[in-house]
Parts: C-alpha cells; structure tokens; sequence
C-alpha cells in the first residue's frame, strides 16, 4: 500500500511503514513542509497515498470527505512522542491488509482504532 506521512509524524514512522512491505513518502522527502493542508490532500489523491497525520484538520469529514482520499489515519497518542506514534502504527499495521482504507478515515488512539467508511 502507499503511504504519505504528514510533518507532524516522525520519519521513523516511514521506515516501519516500508519494512513492512508499505510505500511510504514523507512531507518533508517530498520537500512540501510548510504547506497547507489542502495541498497535502492533492497531493496524496494525485499519488494514491494514504495520509498518515496526527493533525485533526483530517479528521473533519465535512472538509475531507473519506471517499475522496486513499486512505487518512489520524493518530491521537496520549503521549505525542515518537515511541507512542509507532506504538501506535504498529497495531494499525496487521489491519492494513485486512480492513478497508482507500475511502476510510482511521482514528487510532491508545485504546480504540475506530474505522468510518464513506
């Protein structure tokens, strides 16, 4: 699968993504740091990528209709630290290849990963 990973989300992320068999592509390896969040999701639509973020601008359905995107998870660590974000990945990834994502926001805290679908 592909991935893009927002600013806000540590490049380790990226590398556990791609050692898992994942596509992944950084913000900041494309140098679009400092862009804004509409830009971000051109992008990730025009590249088929599925943002991962821990900005809740993406969580805004009205704004980021699911369906329009491969894929958005928004991270929400109790902790914003790098260890709780791949914490945090890594109980994402085993549900990558079984539940769907293109089309799909997931929410995934310390204790919930909640899926909405369009």
């Amino acid at each position: 699968m592909l991935f893009k990973t927002d600013e806000n989300i540590p490049v380790e992320l990226a590398d556990l993504l791609r050692q898992n068999q994942h596509d992944a592509m950084s913000v900041l390896d494309q140098q679009m740091a400092g862009q804004n969040d509409s830009q971000i999701a051109l992008v990730c639509q025009a590249e088929g990528r599925a943002l991962v973020t821990c900005d809740l601008d993406f969580a805004d359905i009205r704004t980021y209709p699911p369906s329009d995107y491969p894929g958005i998870i928004v991270l929400r660590p109790a902790l914003q630290n790098i260890s709780s974000l791949l914490r945090l990945m890594n109980r994402a990834i085993p549900l990558i290849d079984v539940e769907p994502l293109a089309g799909c926001i997931w929410i995934i805290d310390d204790l919930h990963i909640r899926i909405r679908c369009s």
